[in-house]
Order: C-alpha cells, then structure tokens, then sequence
C-alpha cells in the first residue's frame, strides 16, 4: 500500500536503520545511497520508491538470484551486501542536505568501512561522493582511492529522476561492480 501524502510529509526527517551483517558477518559490497527519500521513510525501506532501480538493477547484473522487494532489503547480509546511507535523514530530495551534512556521511562510511571491512564501498550517487570524499573530479566507475583494503566504486544514482541513465545502463555498471568484487574475492 503506497503512502499517503500526509504520511509522506509526516516521513520527513527519519531514519532508516543501515543493513548489515550481524557482527562478524562479512560484506562483498557496501552500497551507500545518498539519502533515504520521504517514501523510503514512510515504509522503512531503502530504495523503496517505485520506479527506483536499485533493487532490479541489483538483481539483473547478478548481485541477487532473483529481483528482491525493498521490504526484502533484510535478506542483503545472506548475498555479502549491505546499505547505508551518506547522510541519514530523509527528505523530498537530495539537494536538500549540507554539504557538511554530506561529509560527516564521508567520514561516518569510512568508519562503517574500517568496522565491517567489505571489499567494495559502493557509492550510488557521484555528486554527492565529490562533495562526501573531496573529489571533484570522480567520474562513475572504480576510483582510485580506498579505504584501507576496501575499493571505491561510485555508482549511477539509481532513482527514477536520473534520466540521463536508463535501466540498462545502471545494470551494466553494477555488472561491471559484481565482477570486479568477485575477482578480488577469487585471489
């Protein structure tokens, strides 16, 4: 059942707890988005709005064996992935947080990066990574800076409002992502 309006605007400001494998658990991938918008306050869940393309672009480059719900974000851990978030508050859109709000997020991701140690951190979002990382000039893809022994890979935003990457173009970088992980996990 989709939210109300009412129940959208009440969603403003929450937090969404980050997913992430018991303690001890290990992570292939750590996915940061850059908030959770006021749908994903509302029910709870990341990516949760419809026509965001996170979850089916996890599931058609292989992260998952079949395309899971964002009510379903809790099965994550079983596959080696996890979400967080750069900044934790939700609102009606990205450009309403601080770039200090974004940069305490960098340093909060190194943090859960240095605890959880996943061979990737994947960062859905490259504006808010140039601003996250002091790197203006990061382009999506591997990144050349890591986190002790995690890589960096920034990834399209997945939300329905970047239009200037279709379905299938997330797809492939998120592709390119899995195997790269699964390449650093076969050495």
């Amino acid at each position: 059942m989709r939210p109300t309006k009412g129940e959208l605007e009440a969603a403003r400001d929450r937090v969404i707890a980050d997913v992430l494998p018991a303690d001890g658990g290990s992570l292939r991938v750590l996915f940061s988005g850059i908030n959770p918008g006021l749908y994903s306050g509302a029910t709870g869940f990341h990516f949760a709005r419809p026509g965001n393309r996170f979850w089916p672009a996890l599931y058609r480059s292989g992260f998952t064996d079949r395309l899971l719900d964002p009510s379903e974000q809790g099965l994550l851990p079983s596959y080696g992935l996890g979400i967080t978030n750069l900044a934790h508050r939700t609102t009606a859109r990205a450009d309403e947080l601080s770039d200090v709000e974004l940069r305490e997020g960098g340093r909060r991701l190194a943090e859960l990066v240095e605890r959880y140690r996943p061979s990737y951190l994947a960062v859905a979002g490259v504006t808010a990574y140039r601003t996250a990382f002091g790197r203006p000039r990061a382009q999506i893809g591997p990144q050349d800076d890591g986190f002790g022994a995690a890589k960096v890979w920034v990834l399209p935003n997945p939300s329905g409002l970047n239009a200037s990457w279709p379905l299938d173009r997330i797809v492939a970088e998120f592709a390119r992502l899995r195997e790269a992980a699964e390449a650093l996990r076969a050495t």
